[in-house]
């Protein structure tokens, strides 16, 4: 397939674009600063631009089968703004004009999925969020409320508690208060689910929440 990646000078956005290649996709990254992107294949493009240029943000998606962010707010509590919002409601945008349906992103257990049932961490996770990461946790729901309400082709994969350990292989994924999913997942392991996420349909419009 033929992949725009946001997000790709991330620590899970790296790694997902290496899976990517090594599967033998065509990866097309935008970044605002290639340096950080320390790859190099015949099968990647990197274009320089900025989420909040709308011209750029379409020219990457051109041509795409699917599209993958990475992309994972600031943990600052003396972030502001809401840049990645921003940025998310352009990618939509640009998927739409350029008739791409396939989206594949990130958010947290914070945010609800319909499939949930009641669990602690529709309580605890909301509340620590507002309490250390305010300003992460309106971006999130920015972000994930503009895919949600677009239309697209969706998967969400919500995370907890991304570790740099060795990847696994093991995955356990599903919805709060319904399957045993737990909170540690390796950002190997991350990027190797949102890769799935292609050729997987189990979770087609979800937010499923994933673990090792």
């Amino acid at each position: 397939m033929r992949v725009t990646v946001f997000g790709a000078t991330g620590g899970i956005g790296r790694l997902t674009v290496q899976q990517l290649l090594d599967a033998g996709h065509h990866v097309t990254a935008l970044v605002r600063t290639p340096a950080k992107l320390s790859l190099t294949h015949p099968e990647l493009t990197v274009t320089t631009g900025q989420l909040s240029d709308p011209a750029a943000v379409r020219e990457a998606v051109a041509g795409a089968d699917s599209v993958i962010s990475a992309l994972g707010p600031s943990l600052s509590r003396s972030a502001t703004g809401t840049p990645l919002t921003e940025g998310t409601a352009n990618i939509v945008a640009a998927m739409n004009q350029e008739n791409v349906t396939r989206f594949i992103g990130l958010a947290t257990p914070s945010l609800p999925d319909p499939r949930d049932q009641p669990h602690w961490k529709h309580k605890v996770l909301p509340v620590m969020a507002r309490l250390m990461f305010p300003n992460a946790l309106t971006e999130l729901t920015g972000m994930t409320a503009a895919v949600t309400g677009s239309g697209l082709d969706y998967t969400i994969a919500r995370i907890t508690n991304p570790t740099n350990k060795p990847a696994t292989g093991r995955t356990r994924s599903g919805f709060l208060g319904h399957d045993n999913v737990g909170s540690a997942m390796t950002r190997a392991d991350i990027a190797a689910f949102l890769v799935s996420q292609l050729s997987d349909t189990r979770y087609r419009r979800a937010m499923p929440a994933i673990s090792n």
